[in-house]
């Protein structure tokens, strides 16, 4: 059976997949020659990231893929209902880059309350030449200990966020549709601790929180979770974090009040128009930029790869019984 990784795969899941009797291709091929390439070389499994795109044109004109499994949490770049509908399952890891997603809100937090994506801009132009001026200018940051955070989206990464986040000394209040935690485990020293946290509305926690982090894509309508309205309930001077979905955050409104003031920063891992963001947000020095990689971690790499595997070796048995 051929299984084509267009994103890609750990190495170590790749082997474990040819030691199955799979014959596993891990080449990117642009997504419009995908379909072809597919058909071509006999495809049954497709496996993606977020850069390639599983859409109704691409399932239909590939009528050989049984499978589909996306390297990662979230299916938007997959058109689940309709692969579905045509009896092709959809599989995902959602349990694989948590960690690694909530590691890279921890470290935007940072940056934002130190201010450290605006000083490293600026130290390699004027660190010689105005020292002191930078160091006047940006000497008034914030710790994070005693602040609170407040977690929209309480799954898996927003549950690991705000581990992190309390064991900086943060307090953490969290709205959700869903989930309803009063308390979380932590392990601290080998020791398990258990910490009370609540569930707020989203004006709530607006209102309260020191600063916002993300964990919520767009609404089912297109709108997004933080607009004008929003937007303008966060806290005088708050920072924000999206590493969730582009359409999470109204880019313009964002904008919008970090001109104003009204935040103090705001950090983005992931943009309405990838792979080419917009120009005026690359620009804004408010912003705390990086390039998608919430999940790109080594380990969260080797446990995406794992998840997968596991999954497919799940699904081929259950189709062998079938």
């Amino acid at each position: 059976m051929r299984i084509h990784a267009n994103d890609g795969i750990s190495a170590a899941a790749k082997a474990r997949l040819q030691e199955e009797g799979f014959n596993v291709t891990t080449e990117h091929v642009p997504q419009e020659q995908l379909a072809t390439y597919l058909n071509k070389e006999k495809v049954e499994v497709l496996l993606v990231r977020s850069a390639t795109k599983a859409r109704r044109d691409l399932i239909d004109a590939c009528p050989g893929i049984k499978l589909i499994g996306r390297g990662g949490v979230g299916l938007d770049n997959i058109d689940v209902a309709h692969a579905r509908s045509k009896n092709i399952p959809v599989v995902n890891t959602p349990a694989s880059s948590s960690i690694s997603v909530a590691e890279l809100v921890i470290a935007h937090l940072f940056t934002l309350m130190r201010s450290l994506h605006k000083s490293n801009r600026r130290m390699a132009g004027e660190g010689r030449t105005k020292f002191k001026e930078l160091k006047k200018e940006y000497e008034k940051g914030f710790e994070l200990r005693g602040k609170t955070l407040g977690v929209i989206g309480f799954g898996r990464i927003g549950q690991w966020t705000a581990r992190y986040a309390l064991g900086c000394g943060m307090k953490v209040i969290y709205s959700d549709n869903h989930a309803t935690a009063d308390v979380l485990e932590l392990e601290v020293g080998g020791v398990i601790v258990r910490v009370p946290v609540k569930m707020v509305s989203l004006d709530d926690l607006l209102k309260q929180s020191d600063a916002v982090s993300l964990h919520v894509p767009a609404q089912k309508d297109g709108r997004p979770v933080l607009g004008k309205r929003e937007l303008s309930l966060m806290k005088p001077g708050a920072v924000l974090v999206n590493t969730a979905r582009g359409g999470s955050v109204d880019e313009d409104e964002l904008l919008a009040a970090l001109k104003d003031g009204r935040l103090r920063g705001a950090a983005l891992d992931v943009f309405l128009n990838e792979p080419e963001p917009r120009a005026d947000l690359l620009a804004e020095p408010g912003l705390s930029l990086s390039p998608h990689i919430g999940a790109a971690t080594a380990e969260a790499q080797g446990r995406v790869g794992d998840e997968l595997v596991e999954r497919i070796l799940s699904w081929r048995s259950a189709a062998t019984v079938a």
